[in-house]
This record gives C-alpha cells, structure tokens and sequence, in this order.
C-alpha cells in the first residue's frame, strides 16, 4: 500500500512542480520586463536588476505554490481517473478517504514551505529589495549613465550624454547636457571636453566640475542665444529622494504581532492565511478532480479554477476589509478560510442527513 500512496504523492508533485515552474516563469518575466523599463528610463543600475528579482523569488513562491499544488493535484489525478488507474486503486482497497488522508499529508510539506517564505524568507527579501530602492534613491543620475547613450534622467528635464566614463563613475569624457532653463522657458546646452563629481563635506551636495567647454542659453528659433566659454564650470547634481520607501511586505512578522496598527493586523494575518490555503485547496482539488471519461480532460478544470479565484479574491477583500476597520481582528480572514474548508467537507462527505440515508440503503441491501 506504500508503494501506490509514494506513486501517488510523486504524480502530484510533478505535476505541481511542472505548473509552479511555468508560472513563477510568466510572473517573474513580467514583473522583471516592468523593473528593465525603469532601468532604461534611468530610475535603476542595470547591474541590480538580477539582485531585485534573486530578492522577490520568495515572494513569487509563496503564492504560486498553492495555486501550483491546486492545479497538480487536479491534473495528475484527472488523468489517471481518465486512464482509470483510480479504479484499479478502487478496485485494490484504496478509499476514497485514505486517498485523501496522503494527500493531505504530502501537501503539508508545501504548507511548510509556503509558511516558511511567508513569515521569514520573503519579508526578509523586501528588506534588501528596500534598501536596494534606497541606494538606488539616493544615487545621483551621473551614477546611472552609460556611455555612448542620450539619457533622460530622474532629475526631470535633462538629457545627459557622455563619450567616456571612468569605472568609478567620478570621471566623465567628452560631456553634453541640455536642460530647460527656469521656468520651463528655453534651452541651456553645455558641452565640455571632460568633467568630475566634487562632493561638498560640509553640506553633502554634489557639484560637477566641468571643464575647457561652453554653455549656450536661448530660446530655439530665436537668434540672441548667449554662448559662454569657461575652462571651469560647477554644476550641481540634483540627487533623487532620501530613499525612505514604505514597502509593507519588508516588515518582519515579529514587528507585525507587536504593532496596532489595522493595516499591520490586516498583513499579519494575510501571512498566516497564506499557509492555511494549501491543506484547505489540497482538500477541495482532490473532490474536484474527479472526471468522467467522456467529458474529457480538462472539463473540470474550468469550475475548480473558478473556485479557486473566488477562494484567493474573497481572503484579498478580506484583507482590505480588516485594514480599513471593516472587519474585527478576532474574525479577520478565519470565515473565509471556514467557507472553502466546509464546502470541501460538504463536496466529500455531504450533508450528514444524506450519508444516514446512503447507510441506511446499503444496509437494506446486504440484508
């Protein structure tokens, strides 16, 4: 009997392995083509992009693998109710409750996993996707220039470029700014042959100090431009914001149970909810898997994934609910979780009046 639960778990897992993988693919791409835009509109290093997505992988994960989980377990036993493996199971001395019974159990060690990037790994992954925002925040836009490129930077109306730069990014070649002037009213370009960054230490403002160029002021399509040669020339450098972001998923579940605040509640309790999905859809795929042969594979695929997405948008409303003070915190997410679990009794053991009745049949019929 050990040997048919193994293969079952084994059927399970590598079917959630295979759907998990393809979506943590679809969503990573996704949000990884969103975090390459802002990095070509110059809000972002090139060089931390891998390092950002390395730091939301588990973030990905744990809502991926109880979707992942759901999806196996419908795929892997709908095809062998299809190829009628489950009758032989049947037909063996496998019941339906001890098929539910391992599965259960093997979905624990998804719950574990999911619990564990809920509650540790993945706030501890916002933490550094925050304080790599907050670096990125506070470097200036000479600190994101690539050479050989026109960039419009994150200090608003300038367009930078630069023949050359040193791998410290202090030391610029070949330099070409154009910025509107006050006001929005005309055009200031300045050109020079070389340039490097001078940090005040008693304020903390960066200068540009260019040099053997010249700067031209004047509105296009008018004649009266003033063209000033200098052999140096101080710029100052517009820096991006303190990088003080407010990334609630960064904050540590410890912070979480300590704080009042409904939004922290509402959080902390979306962390814990998280875990509690995986026995609680494991428990539904396993009813909602059963197919007949004649309607076809993936027939059933439709009213479960319906029944999932509802599951995940009313613990989402709940979420909001809690945080705005909709909801008290003694029921916060627990009644929809006690929803999908009793619709998940009620699917394999019916109503209680029914299961009395089917008893009471099958005992008239042995007698």
């Amino acid at each position: 009997m050990s040997i048919i639960f193994r293969y079952l778990i084994r059927q399970v897992m590598v079917s959630m392995i295979a759907v998990s993988g393809i979506l943590l693919l679809v969503f990573m791409s996704g949000r990884f083509i969103k975090y390459l835009a802002s990095a070509a509109e110059g809000k972002y290093a090139p060089g931390v992009l891998f390092e950002i997505m390395a730091y939301r992988f588990p973030g990905f994960l744990e809502l991926i693998l109880p979707l992942g989980l759901f999806i196996g377990i419908l795929l892997a036993y709908g095809r062998m109710y299809l190829e009628s493996e489950m009758t032989v199971l049947y037909a063996c001395g496998v019941s339906d409750r001890q098929l539910l019974a391992k599965t259960l159990v093997g979905s624990l060690l998804v719950m574990l996993v999911v619990g564990s990037m809920s509650l540790v790994v993945s706030p501890w992954g916002m933490q550094k996707v925050e304080k790599i925002f907050a670096e990125q925040a506070q470097a200036t836009e000479f600190d994101l220039l690539a050479p050989g490129r026109f960039q419009e930077l994150s200090s608003g109306g300038r367009v930078t470029y630069t023949e050359a730069l040193s791998d410290d990014k202090r030391r610029l070649e070949g330099v070409f700014i154009a910025e509107y002037g006050p006001g929005g009213n005309g055009v200031s370009v300045i050109t020079a042959d070389s340039g490097s960054q001078l940090i005040d230490e008693e304020t903390g403002s960066r200068f540009l100090i260019l040099e053997d160029g010249a700067r031209f002021d004047g509105v296009p399509g008018q004649l009266d431009y003033q063209i000033t040669g200098f052999e140096a020339y101080g710029l100052k450098i517009r820096s991006g914001s303190n990088g003080e972001f407010d990334l609630d998923e960064g904050v540590t579940t410890a912070q979480l149970m300590r704080s009042d605040n409904p939004r922290d509640r509402a959080l902390l309790h979306w962390r814990f909810s998280l875990p509690l999905i995986v026995p609680i859809v494991a428990l539904l795929a396993v009813r909602l898997s059963r197919v007949n042969p004649r309607q076809g594979r993936f027939f059933h695929l439709l009213p479960a994934m319906l029944v999932y997405v509802a599951y995940l948008g009313l613990l989402i409303a709940a979420r909001d609910a809690m945080a705005e003070g909709k909801v008290p915190e003694w029921l916060g997410m627990l009644w929809v979780h006690a929803i999908f679990l009793a619709l998940g009794l009620w699917l394999h053991f019916g109503p209680p009046w029914l299961n009395k009745r089917k008893a009471q049949k099958e005992g008239a019929a042995n007698a």
